[in-house]
Formats: structure tokens, sequence, C-alpha cells
């Protein structure tokens, strides 16, 4: 349908997808809009983070498979499409100085011809928008900067025949705006943790300030903030279907949900790229491009 709206959210590892834009993807689904997620990595090197599951030798042994199920039930509380990209996690390497990168890992692939794997899932699929990380892949593990790189690459290599021909990559595509993600921002972070010790309970938004204040880095320009708060609760569903990354009783989930509607009721983004016309601040990733489809 040439009036169908369409959004790729282009996330690194399974449960991403849920942790970053969740509420926005399921807001747009409601709206009978098509969402696409596409996972660069089966996350098989991601750590088990959930507690009540570590020791578990069955997730320990087949935790490509595990973390595939987790995937398959968040798509289904969304309600979106996902696709994977095939490519291999990076882990987070650790330690001073830093270890090498796994043999084959994604952070490793050559960067064009990575991004010629999603130049095909773009021309399939055909989004006006796409979601990704920004540069410093929203914090520093290598497969979200890589997922950045690919990100940028295919958002013009879609509308390029030469560098990717319609031949072997499908028939070009050029999606009209490139985001990226910025839930986690300072302003935010700020406005839930004084809201709950303004009514006198435990944030657990403390430490976090307080590494962000050692951080030297720019604070970024939120141009976009998407109205979702009726679908934090789908949101916080989705994440607990990662059972192996997420602790139900953990700190995502101490900020009441009513107090995060009042609070801070939108997700934020950062425009990067558009070839439509729009004024800034926004209010709908689709903003210049509605009129037109």
């Amino acid at each position: 349908m040439t009036d169908q709206l369409r959004l790729m959210a282009v996330h690194a590892h399974p449960d991403d997808e849920s942790s970053k834009g969740a509420a926005t993807m399921a807001k747009y689904v409601s709206e009978g809009v098509d969402v696409l997620v596409v996972t660069c990595t089966g996350g098989e090197r991601g750590s088990i983070l959930n507690p009540k599951l570590q020791g578990d030798k069955y997730i320990e042994e087949h935790i490509h498979e595990v973390r595939k199920k987790e995937m398959d039930e968040a798509r289904e509380i969304l309600g979106v499409g996902q696709e994977w990209l095939g490519f291999v996690d990076s882990g987070l390497p650790e330690g001073d100085p830093l270890p090498p990168l796994p043999e084959g890992c994604f952070a490793l692939e050559d960067v064009d011809k990575a991004a010629g794997e999603l130049v095909r899932k773009i021309r399939a699929f055909r989004p006006q928008v796409i979601t990704t990380y920004d540069e410093n892949g929203g914090y520093p593990h290598p497969d979200h900067i890589m997922t950045h790189k690919i990100s940028m690459v295919a958002f013009e290599g879609a509308a390029d025949p030469e560098k990717y021909p319609e031949g072997e990559f499908g028939p070009v595509h050029q999606p009209q705006k490139l985001y990226y993600n910025q839930g986690f921002n300072r302003p935010r972070t700020e406005a839930l943790h004084n809201a709950m010790l303004e009514r006198g309970l435990e944030s657990p938004y403390g430490e976090w300030l307080k590494r962000w204040s050692e951080f030297e880095r720019a604070e970024r320009t939120l141009t976009t903030h998407i109205p979702c708060a009726d679908f934090f609760e789908i949101r916080d569903k989705a994440l607990i279907a990662h059972a192996t990354q997420i602790d139900p009783d953990g700190g995502w989930f101490k900020v009441p949900m009513e107090l995060q509607k009042e609070v801070w009721p939108t997700e934020e983004y950062e425009l990067a790229k558009s070839y439509v016309d729009t004024s800034l601040p926004e209010d709908d990733l689709f903003a210049g491009i509605r009129d037109n489809a």
C-alpha cells in the first residue's frame, strides 16, 4: 500500500528493542503503522543478568536458543514484526587493557558488507522512518557502535544502485527520516529521580546521575518527544519477556507506573537525517511524512 506508514527499528541484541523505544513502537502499532524490528545479533555472548536464572546449566549451554525464544515472546507482546540480521554477538569486553574482540563477531565485520545485509531488509520492507543508535551506541558496547555504523551506511546505501546493485539487493528505496534512540537522557532521569525523592521514595537513579557527571560527553539534542504513556505497561511486559536479561524485581521497575506517566509520559529521539521538512520539536516520528503518504 502506497499510503502505509512503516517504521524500522534497528537494534544490536534481543532485549534492546524492549528497553529502547518499545512504548513508541506499541503506540504506532495501535495506530496501524507497520513496525519491523531488525536485530543485528543473536545475543549469544550476553551475560545472564537475572540473578534468579544464573547458574542454570540449560540456559548457559543453550543461550542462543533461549534468547531467540525470549525475542519471539517480546515480539508478540509488542505486536511488531522482527527479523534477524544474522551476525554474532561481540560480547562486552572488560578489563584494562581491554581484551581483543572474538574472531568472527559483529563488531569486526566489514562495515559496508554488513550494511549490505541491512540494505536488503530496508529495500524489502521500504520504511519511511528508521531508528537506531547514535555514534556512542547509547553506551559503548561494540555491537551498539557497529549498529550505528551500518545503519548510517544503509540509510543512504538503500537508495544507491551502484554501491548495492538492485539485482542482488532489491529495488532501491530511500527512507525519509533517521532517528537516534535517546530514551536514557539526563532530563528524564533527573525528573524521575527528583520526583521519587519528593515523594519520600528511594530512587534507582542516584548512581546513574553520579556516573553521568563523570562523563565528558556533550548532552544530546532531544528533537522528538513521543507521547506513549498508555503503552508503558506493554513496554515493561515485553522487557520482562527477556527473562535472562531482566530481573523483574530490579531497578528497571522501581519507579511506580503512575509516577512515570505523570512526570515523564514520553520517549525521546534525536533526528539525525531527514529528507522532508519538519518543525522541531516534534511529537511524531512521521512528522512531515504523513501528509504525503
